[in-house]
C-alpha cells in the first residue's frame, strides 16, 4: 500500500499534468449559482497544434501560406489546419482549394473538441463568445498595428494618412463583442517607408505578421500564460474609408496631406474634385510643384489649376503650395496635356484662367456657394 506521502505525491503529478494539458476555456454556473470553471483537454501539451483559420482577403493568404508549409517543415507546428471563410470568391478559399484543405463556411459547424487553437487574419466578422470558448488556447488574431493604436478595420489606411513612421504587428487574443481589444500575446515594430502605399506597406506586414505568428505558435502555452492586457492610453479607431475619403479638400489639406492621401488610398479609389460642376478624378500624382511668381498672374487661392508644359502636369493650389497630377478623368481618361488643350488653352491665352471658373477645381462639400465664394475673391483682386 501507499503511504500518504506517495499519495500526495501521485495527486500532485496529476495536478500539474493537468495544469500543463488543459486551458480553462468556459464559465458556467451551476446549479447553486456558483461559477464553474470547466477544463477541455487538448491534444497535446505543446505544438504541433490542431487550427481553425478564419480569414479572407490576400492580407490572409500570406499567414494562411506560412501556416500550411509549417506542416512539412522540420520543426512542425501544425499538425492540422482547416480553413472557414466568407462566401464568394475571395483569395483565402481559393488558395485552401489549390492546397487541399477542408473549408468551412461561415458560421462553421460544430468544431466541439477538434481544434486547440484558432487564427482569426483579416476576417471582418465577429466571433461570438460560444465559438472562442470551444477553443481551449482561445483564438488569436494578426493585426497589422501596434495596438492599441490603430483599432479597427482599416490601420495600414490609416497609418499611411496619419504619416506614422512606425507601426507594427501585433498577436492577441480576440475577445467576444468588441474588435481588437484582446490581451497581446506578442508584437513587432516595422518602419514605415518613405513614400510608400497602403499597398506597399500591407504586402510588408502580411509576410511579417504570419512570421509572428509562427513564432507565437511555437511557444503559444507560454505566451498565453503571460499575455498582457492592452494599455487604456494611446487607442485610436481606424475605420474603413469610403468613397467620400477621396475628395480633396483644397482649403484645408496641405501638398504633404494630399500626398499621404493619395498613397492611403490610389488602389482603391482615384482622389475626386469638381470642375464646371462635374466630377473629375485625380490621376498620377507627382508631389509638390514649385510654382514661381512670375507664373502667377493673379494670386492664386486653393483649387486655382494650371497647366505646366516642362513637366507635362496639372499643377492645382492647395493650403500651402501646389501639388500636380499627369492625368485626370473627365469623362474619359485625359493626359495633362489633353486637358490643357482641350479645356484650359483659350482662358490661358486670354491670361484670364485665375478669374473664370475653368480656371480652378472646387472642393466638393462646399458645393455651388465655394465656387461663388472662390471667384468673387479672385474678382477682387
Amino acid at each position: 500500500m501507499w503511504t500518504n506521502g506517495k499519495v500526495a505525491g501521485a495527486t500532485l503529478k496529476t495536478l500539474r499534468y493537468l495544469q500543463h494539458c488543459c486551458i480553462p476555456t468556459v464559465l458556467r454556473r451551476g446549479t447553486d449559482g456558483r461559477q464553474q470553471r470547466l477544463c477541455r483537454l487538448m491534444s497535446s501539451s505543446g505544438p504541433p497544434w490542431r487550427l481553425l483559420f478564419f480569414g479572407s482577403d490576400q492580407f490572409a493568404v500570406e499567414s494562411l501560406k506560412l501556416l500550411t508549409s509549417s506542416r512539412n517543415s522540420s520543426e512542425e507546428v501544425v499538425k492540422s489546419l482547416e480553413v472557414v471563410t466568407l462566401s464568394g470568391d475571395v483569395p483565402v478559399k481559393r488558395f485552401a482549394q489549390q492546397n487541399h484543405l477542408p473549408v468551412h463556411s461561415w458560421p462553421p459547424d460544430n468544431v466541439d473538441g477538434q481544434f486547440d487553437v484558432g487564427v482569426v487574419v483579416s476576417f471582418g466578422c465577429l466571433l461570438p463568445e460560444r465559438l472562442i470558448n470551444k477553443f481551449p488556447l482561445g483564438i488569436l488574431n494578426v493585426h497589422p498595428s501596434l495596438l492599441p493604436r490603430w483599432r479597427g478595420p482599416a490601420p495600414i489606411i490609416h497609418t499611411i494618412l496619419n504619416g506614422d513612421t512606425v507601426t507594427g504587428v501585433t498577436i492577441i487574443q480576440i475577445r467576444p463583442h468588441r474588435f481588437d481589444v484582446g490581451p497581446i500575446l506578442n508584437q513587432e515594430l516595422h518602419p514605415v517607408p518613405e513614400n510608400c502605399t497602403a499597398d506597399e506597406l500591407g504586402a510588408a506586414l502580411a509576410t511579417k505578421g504570419a512570421h509572428l505568428l509562427i513564432n507565437t505558435l511555437r511557444t503559444l502555452s507560454e505566451r498565453v500564460a503571460q499575455k498582457r492586457e492592452q494599455s487604456k492610453t494611446g487607442a485610436t479607431f481606424a475605420p474603413k474609408p469610403n468613397t467620400s475619403l477621396s475628395w480633396v479638400v483644397w482649403e484645408e489639406q496641405t501638398c504633404d496631406q494630399i500626398d499621404r492621401l493619395y498613397r492611403a488610398v490610389r488602389f482603391r479609389t482615384p482622389l475626386r474634385t469638381t470642375w464646371m460642376g462635374q466630377t473629375i478624378k485625380l490621376l498620377d500624382f507627382v508631389g509638390k510643384c514649385h510654382i514661381s511668381s512670375a507664373d502667377q498672374k493673379r494670386k492664386p487661392v486653393p483649387g486655382s489649376v494650371t497647366y505646366l508644359k516642362e513637366s507635362n502636369a496639372l499643377a492645382v493650389c492647395c493650403k500651402d503650395g501646389w501639388v500636380g497630377f499627369k492625368a485626370v478623368l473627365l469623362n474619359k481618361r485625359l493626359t495633362a496635356a489633353d486637358f490643357y488643350n482641350g479645356y484650359l488653352h483659350q482662358t490661358l491665352q486670354n491670361k484670364t484662367l485665375y478669374q473664370t471658373a475653368e480656371g480652378f477645381f472646387v472642393t466638393r462639400k462646399r458645393g455651388t456657394a465655394t465656387h461663388q465664394i472662390t471667384e468673387n475673391s479672385l474678382l477682387q483682386q
